[in-house]
């Protein structure tokens, strides 16, 4: 039966357009008309019946089935084209241009598909969000202008606006489907207040709002319904991630009940962003994608407990195929493009396929099937198409070039066959499978795991270095790492230290420890020096060493170059003591020579010639002639200070004299320097001066 189910898909490139009919041929359908130039965009009716492209000078309908050519629409540069959900109405958007006579332009049209006729039009600026939102029965429609709500009703559309609500501040709003239709009304933070969200019903506007809630940390929402319309997950994110953590700022997530008998915030156990979330089918269950890579995978129920956990793994994309039967994990965008399949009423998994550089994956309205495709401009080689059965085996392979859209021909789910309590057989692969193999280059295999140095090749990777799902350590929220990181910290430290403070990690700078030397990863332990040839500071071992050369050097020239000064240690320098006369007066307060400085007088050796000079002889005969004028020179500095300074005192006490004559009255402190006049020039006497 699933072989008589017809598994049409479309595709749109650079050059060509096209239907395809699915299992088991896989051929296209010779009705479509091929347009001539490039088609701008296409769009499937929710209920499959319908199919329509867009080229820059008209839109055509087509009915999917046989590609027969319904409506033709003669209306330029169209670049969005929308079916209302029974395809009663399509809706046009073209980007908004300048008119001449001043009047805005109603870039946004609404057609009948019957008739061609356009029933009403609107100016709509932004892109994102452009169409009307429909209930399931098309008896209403809204769409948010500004700062209000507008209603109409589609089988009256002449009467335009039939209500429209208030909201001041309002960025989002999504029309719940299900019978009782709902409106969601999100308000992003402004100036301090915080942000909330409120739901509507649709028939009682201007009632309060059935379920209300604020929130912070909340710049925009994504809101999505389950298909019931009864619940509705709101995903905040801001702009800003305050805290570091991740470059598209914080993300939070909320169940909100349309009758407001339960709210409350989704609490998810791992740090990092919300990657996805989906509904199950059956509305009462669902899945969410979160937390840094490795991204974690929750099932919840609509009371937000949790019914599985799936692990840590490389995924950011859940969906449960249309039965609810199975769904898949996958990790697509910079990821490596692994599909886990799932089993739903067991939780195991089915299998792995290895999709590399999808950009759109989807499953088929019978649930048996994946379509894979790589778009251009995310990747402008190896575009085309594959399909796969859910137990893993590839059964169609399509490549186009520069492919810029794909996808499956809706259908209704109780159209399409049951799914059986088993996965059925999948089906024999088409011949594009095995063309597809021969022309194939073969890839060499590249070495499973990480790159490891050599130093660290051949040793097993330590527990901190693994992934959580290789069996790795978890990451803990709020450890102190930067941005969460579990790596460990190095073993040197590349920045300067600043002076004077304590090294970090209690590893001196550039990792020169106690050792003096850095640690290379893999090397052979270093064995450590005894404790009595340790050096201090940096110097360590290699200091001591050039202590003892040095001693050993000094002791020989003292031996071959004669007797030099006794140092404190014992030992004899090699430089010849410098014993200065300074303009007769000796060193000695009593006018009685030192017998130590004669003696070291004495000591000293005659200058030789130049010949027999060594270049460590001749340093020293230079330090000792520079050291003899510059002690010369400062003694006689000395002695024309201490002259120059005990005449000022006696002229300032000559001053005192004069003073004390005129009758003056004198201080205290200056009768005594008068009496210290007998004492000063003493002193100049002593230093040959007479005043």
């Amino acid at each position: 039966m699933a072989s008589q189910f017809s598994q049409q898909y479309a595709f749109r490139a650079q050059k060509t357009l096209g239907l395809v009919g699915g299992t088991p041929d896989y051929l296209p359908l010779s009705g479509l008309v091929t347009p001539d130039v490039p088609a701008r965009t296409y769009h499937y009716s929710s209920d499959g019946r319908l199919f329509a492209y867009a080229l820059p000078t008209a839109v055509r309908i087509f009915q999917a089935e046989g590609a027969k050519l319904l409506q033709e629409l003669s209306i330029p540069n169209i670049i969005e084209i929308q079916f209302s959900p029974r395809g009663t109405y399509i809706s046009t958007w073209e980007r908004p241009v300048k008119l001449e006579d001043g009047a805005q332009h109603k870039n946004l049209r609404i057609f009948s598909v019957s008739t061609g006729e356009e029933l009403i039009a609107f100016t709509q600026k932004s892109q994102e969000g452009w169409d009307l939102q429909y209930t399931i029965s098309e008896s209403h429609a809204i769409r948010l202008v500004s700062q209000e709500v507008q209603v109409f009703r589609p089988a009256e559309w002449g009467k335009g606006v039939v209500d429209k609500l208030r909201v001041e501040g309002a960025s989002t709003v999504s029309l719940s489907p299900g019978l009782n239709p709902s409106v969601a009304i999100f308000f992003a933070e402004k100036k301090g207040a915080p942000a909330s969200i409120k739901i509507y019903g649709l028939l009682a506007l201007s009632s309060v709002p059935t379920c209300a809630k604020n929130f912070y940390k909340a710049d925009r929402a994504q809101i999505k319904w389950n298909d019931l319309g009864t619940q509705a997950l709101v995903v905040t994110q801001t702009e800003v991630d305050n805290s570091n953590m991740s470059y598209y700022g914080e993300t939070s997530m909320y169940l909100l009940s349309a009758a407001g008998n339960f709210d409350c915030r989704v609490t998810l156990d791992k740090e990092g962003p919300i990657h996805d979330v989906t509904w199950g089918p059956n509305s009462k269950e669902f899945g969410v994608v979160y937390g840094f890579m490795p991204a974690k995978t929750m099932l919840f129920d609509q009371r937000v407990r949790t019914l599985h956990d799936f692990g840590s793994a490389p995924h950011n994309t859940i969906s449960f195929n249309p039965q609810g039967r199975l769904l898949f994990l996958a990790g697509f965008g910079n990821l490596a493009g692994k599909i886990d399949v799932f089993d739903r009423r067991t939780l195991n998994k089915v299998c792995t396929i290895d999709a590399p550089n999808t950009s759109y994956c989807s499953w088929s309205p019978d649930g048996r099937f994946l379509l894979t495709a790589t778009l251009s401009p995310r990747l402008r080689v190896d575009n085309g198409i594959k399909i796969w059965h859910a137990s893993g085996p590839l059964v169609h392979v399509q490549a186009v070039e520069e492919l810029y859209q794909a996808s499956w021909r809706p259908t209704p789910v109780d159209q399409a066959p049951p799914f059986g309590p088993t996965i059925p057989p999948a089906p024999q692969p088409s011949p594009s499978v095995l063309a597809a193999a021969l022309t194939s280059k073969a890839v060499a295999a590249k070495p499973a795991g990480a790159y490891r140095p050599p130093g660290a090749r051949g040793l097993a990777t330590p527990a901190i270095f693994k992934r959580e799902d290789e069996g790795g350590a978890p990451r803990v929220p709020g450890s102190g790492t930067v941005s969460g990181s579990a790596t460990p910290p190095r073993g040197y430290n590349r920045s300067p230290n600043v002076p004077g403070s304590m090294p970090s990690n209690g590893i001196s700078q550039n990792g020169h420890g106690q050792g003096g030397r850095r640690h290379v990863p893999g090397a052979a332990p270093r064995t450590p020096p005894p404790m009595g040839d340790q050096g201090q500071g940096h110097g360590g071992q290699g200091g001591q060493d050039k202590k003892r050369k040095k001693k050993e050097k000094e002791k020989k020239k003292g031996e071959r170059g004669g007797s030099g000064t006794v140092t404190p240690m014992g030992g004899v320098s090699a430089r010849p003591s410098l014993d200065i006369q300074t303009n007769g007066l000796d060193e000695t307060s009593n006018g009685v020579k030192d017998e130590t400085a004669a003696e070291a007088a004495t000591s000293v050796p005659p200058t030789p010639s130049l010949e027999q000079l060594d270049p460590i002889a001749k340093k020293v005969r230079n330090l000792n002639k520079k050291a003899s004028t510059i002690s010369h020179l400062s003694m006689s500095l000395d002695v024309t200070d201490a002259v120059q300074c005990l005449a000022l005192q006696l002229k300032a006490i000559e001053e005192l004299k004069e003073k004390a004559k005129r009758g003056e009255r004198l201080e205290a402190t200056q009768l005594k320097k008068m009496e210290g006049e007998v004492d000063i020039r003493k002193e100049l006497a002593s230093l040959g001066i007479t005043a």
